[in-house]
């Protein structure tokens, strides 16, 4: 991520984004911020604007809307919003474009130019592109972060198929439950070699209990005195 990335003040604010979830462990988050996060009301895309963003080049409020086609650039902070079942966490710096399908302006996916996003997606399929790789997903939870000569993508949950750019022979189907196969995918390389196993990194369970709550679900795995009654979900 860029030199300016500041981790710890990340998790601490989103444990003040995720106050009830944290509560019961005694984080004391939610005397902070009174609530936790619940779901968006129809009309309202934007949960947290940390420092500054722009959709479309215009600047943006807590009532500005974000629909499938728009461009979203983060400042100094990140953002944090909604477009239909899916919610987002773009870090600070990011550039993404929110893909929208054919037949109008349903969510496909992104496009992520510069910086870092967190993802939480809704049934069906939908796909993720950064410069040096294309993900097909499906119901899935995926943090995706560009850096120097390569691109790093998660699996939080869920199914994908992650393919280099560079290479149609570098590909990977991967189902994880947790985090469990992290990848870099590089920008050149021998064939076949492209998709290669990562550390996990730069992204929390908190901040995925926090997006899947925005759009009324929990993540699949457990997490001790959560406090959520909203559904845990089973599939993908």
């Amino acid at each position: 991520m860029d030199e300016g990335f500041d981790p710890l003040r990340r998790v601490l604010l989103v444990r003040m984004l995720a106050a009830g979830a944290f509560a019961a462990a005694g984080f004391g988050c939610a005397q902070v911020v009174g609530t936790r996060p619940r779901q968006l009301p129809e009309g309202q895309s934007i949960y947290r604007i940390e420092n500054g963003a722009r959709v479309n080049g215009e600047v943006a409020s807590e009532s500005t809307l974000i629909n499938a086609g728009d461009e979203v650039e983060t400042g100094e902070g990140g953002l944090v919003f909604v477009v239909g079942d899916a919610a987002f966490y773009a870090r600070p710096r990011s550039r993404i474009l929110i893909g929208e399908r054919g037949d109008g302006r349903r969510l496909e996916g992104l496009t992520l130019r510069q910086g870092g996003v967190l993802s939480v997606f809704g049934g069906g399929a939908y796909r993720v592109e950064t410069p040096h790789a294309v993900v097909g997903i499906r119901g899935t939870g995926l943090y995706a972060q560009v850096e120097d000569q390569q691109d790093y993508v998660c699996t939080c949950y869920g199914s994908v198929l992650i393919e280099a750019r560079a290479d149609a022979r570098s590909r990977e189907e991967i189902v994880s439950e947790h985090h469990d196969a992290p990848r870099f995918v590089r920008a050149s390389g021998a064939s076949g070699t492209l998709v290669q196993p990562a550390p996990f990194k730069d992204h929390t369970d908190e901040e995925l209990i926090m997006l899947e709550a925005l759009v009324g679900r929990e993540p699949p795995f457990s997490v001790i005195g959560s406090g959520y009654t909203v559904p845990r979900r089973s599939t993908y």
